[in-house]
């Protein structure tokens, strides 16, 4: 397991292997304001992954969404 980044606990070890950027919508470190934020694309995420199949495409709209999830959470730090 990666320290500096832990996986959110509602991924499962097999998810966090086959698509390793999950460990990036990782929330509970953030300060309550943030975690508002971040938790809502974590919530997308798992919406993302029932819903489409693994693939090419759905590593770009993971990374996508990891793009937005850094810009939403930046635009609230004060």
């Amino acid at each position: 397991m990666n320290e500096i980044f832990p996986a959110p606990e509602g991924f499962t070890e097999d998810q966090l292997v086959n698509d390793p950027i999950l460990r990036y919508f990782h929330f509970a470190h953030l300060p309550p304001h943030l975690q508002t934020v971040s938790v809502k694309f974590y919530e997308i995420v798992c919406s993302l992954l029932a819903l489409v199949p693994q693939n090419a495409e759905r590593t770009v709209a993971l990374r996508k969404l990891l793009e937005a999830k850094d810009a939403a959470v930046r635009a609230n730090v004060n």
